[in-house]
């Protein structure tokens, strides 16, 4: 099902027509289908029902609480790499216990806090963390549940920026190196060796990439397997890519099937971390078109919507697509750069796409689920944009447009 399309010539969210959402809450806005939400998700539990599993969401794609909520309620876990997201999800309702917390650089505080709440499992990112683990495990008196994070050394073929598993990226711990810390680790009281853990990147459009990867793991649990230590999941990150323009990426289960086929004979459950693919296409960022204007025979489309609202394009050259709410009968097609009211040059949603646009229009960025709102900034004292989610044919503020004062509301001056 298609819950977010054109209708008689009008977007619609569900339901609801965009441009009636945009006059009701005003611009810019975030607009989420809790119908293809929930549809996403299922998509990855349908695919896994043959396994023991567990489907973790990536916060950090979107940390909406309403978002959470609704995953915590069709059964989601919840990928983490921050406190503030471990506490975000345990305000939305979500179960701690279905918790994997990733992230180079946790303090000794969050890990105390991980610990304390009952997480699932700390996925562990350098030698020098480890012994950080055991000295909160041993100070708390608890045995905390544990992974390492192994970089395999495998090219997700995707932005340089989102590229997680290469032996130049900060992240985890390469494989050369991962049997011995495992061997250290189980030979701590205080720690169970729970997993293995592993995430090359994100937006992938192949899944030759996680296949590659799969193997190298599956190495690595047949080594531990012969040393006596059996972990209970293998954790093979995120990374399905999603369509912004023109990609092709599989589909859940064509993704999913290939790594459930290698794992069928071992006894281990697999963990996904899906965040771009669950939420990106179930949201829009409606824009208002404010003027246009042309320098030098290049055009302009000004909107009231700029990279602190949706930084993709401007940090990854990211091509997002973006469409008039309403489709026009007459009126002239131009190419134009659709830009916004930031002061930089790099505030642009969209350059060079031909629309068919008038003062007053709005426009949808699609795709905007992930890393959108997430992202998002006061920068030039911009209030952060109201969001709201359709289920049908009603819609429900889940975050409020920022008052000014808000933004400055933890400022203070000194004489």
């Amino acid at each position: 099902m298609a819950f977010i399309d054109f209708k008689d010539s009008e977007l619609y969210v569900e339901n609801l027509q965009a441009k009636e959402l945009a006059a009701e809450y005003g611009t810019p806005l975030y607009v989420y289908s809790k119908g293809a939400l929930s549809d996403r998700f299922n998509a990855f539990e349908d695919a896994l029902k043959s396994k023991k599993h567990q489907v973790c969401f990536a916060v950090k794609a979107c940390s909406s609480l309403a978002v959470l909520h609704l995953m915590a309620k069709l059964g989601a876990g919840f990928d983490i790499v921050s406190e503030g997201e471990l506490r975000r999800v345990i305000a939305a309702g979500g179960d701690p216990k279905k918790v994997v917390y990733s992230g180079v650089g946790k303090t000794e505080s969050e890990i105390e806090y991980a610990l304390s709440a009952g997480i699932n499992c700390l996925n562990i990112e350098s030698p020098e963390e480890i012994d950080t683990v055991i000295a909160v495990a041993k100070r708390l008196g608890v045995v905390a549940p544990v992974a390492l994070r192994v970089n395999p050394g495998v090219d997700a073929k995707t932005h340089p920026y989102i590229s997680t598993g290469l032996k130049n990226n900060k992240f985890g711990v390469c494989e050369e190196e991962a049997f011995e810390l495992y061997k250290k680790m189980a030979k701590e009281p205080c720690l169970k060796v729970s997993g293995i853990d592993c995430h090359i990147g994100s937006q992938m459009t192949t899944g030759a990439p996680i296949l590659e990867a799969t193997d190298k793991i599956l190495s690595l649990y047949n080594k531990l397997l012969a040393e006596g230590i059996k972990v209970d999941h293998i954790d093979m990150g995120g990374g399905l890519g999603v369509t912004y323009d023109k990609e092709t990426p599989p589909s859940v289960a064509e993704y999913v099937s290939p790594i459930l086929k290698k794992l069928e004979n071992i006894d281990v459950a697999l963990y996904l971390e899906p965040g771009r693919a669950m939420v990106a296409n179930a949201c829009l960022l409606l824009s208002k078109v404010v003027y246009q204007k042309n320098n030098g025979g290049k055009h302009f489309v000004i909107t009231d919507t700029g990279m602190n609202d949706m930084i993709r394009p401007a940090l990854y050259g990211s091509y997002m697509t973006i469409v008039n709410a309403t489709v026009h009968a007459d009126g002239e097609t131009v190419v134009s750069d659709i830009v916004g009211p930031i002061c930089e040059s790099d505030d642009f949603l969209g350059k060079d796409r031909a629309l068919n646009v008038r003062n007053g229009d709005i426009l949808a960025v699609k795709g905007a689920g992930a890393y959108g709102s997430s992202m998002s900034s006061t920068y030039n004292s911009r209030r952060l944009p109201c969001e709201v989610m359709v289920d049908g044919d009603k819609s429900y503020v889940i975050k409020k447009r920022q008052s000014f004062e808000d933004i400055w509301k933890d400022e203070t001056v000194i004489d």
